[in-house]
């Protein structure tokens, strides 16, 4: 019998996480960001919305060392669970899933190390956003200014939040 609940055990406590990554998902779909921050309604600007998010998501777990640090884990596996299913319904190749998988978990990296230094130097995040979301070409007009107003509110709502309440999925 602990051999079979080692095996399943993960799952089990992925699944107890899964309510937060459901509302961050939902968060990162919200229309606002791509009718008035004109992210691109694309696959790859879906992402970068659900990166962005995660990653200060993550960050803000990070900020309580020990007590999130197994839900920080946790949560990235949801996320490369998800990206996984979403690059196999493309259709892309078994062989090729590991290589699409990392590059995006290597995307979700750069944000984090993006974000992690504008909020240590108290800087704009706005570099961050261009980069990222916007891939060095933002749009015209304040799109590019209301999407890093927004992820900076969403920052300063998390670190508000109560650890519990966030990992309840209560955004």
């Amino acid at each position: 019998m602990s051999f079979l609940s080692n095996i399943f055990r993960p799952k089990a406590e992925r699944d107890h996480y899964r309510p937060l990554y459901e509302a961050l998902v939902a968060e990162a779909r919200n229309p606002y960001w791509y009718r008035d921050g004109q992210v691109p309604d694309t696959l790859d600007g879906r992402f970068d919305m659900v990166a962005a998010l995660l990653a200060l998501l993550l960050l803000r777990l990070e900020q309580e060392k020990q007590a999130a640090g197994r839900a920080s884990a946790l949560i990235a596996e949801i996320f490369i669970d998800d990206m996984e299913g979403s690059v196999r319904q493309l259709g892309i190749g078994d062989l090729m899933v590991g290589k699409h998988v990392g590059k995006m978990m290597s995307a979700l990296g750069g944000r984090i190390g993006a974000f992690r230094t504008a909020i240590e130097n108290g800087e704009s995040f706005q570099p961050a956003v261009r980069r990222n979301i916007f891939h060095d070409a933002p749009p015209p007009g304040e799109a590019e200014t209301l999407v890093t107003a927004r992820l900076k509110a969403f920052h300063e709502s998390l670190g508000s939040l109560a650890l519990k309440d966030i990992l309840r999925g209560r955004l």
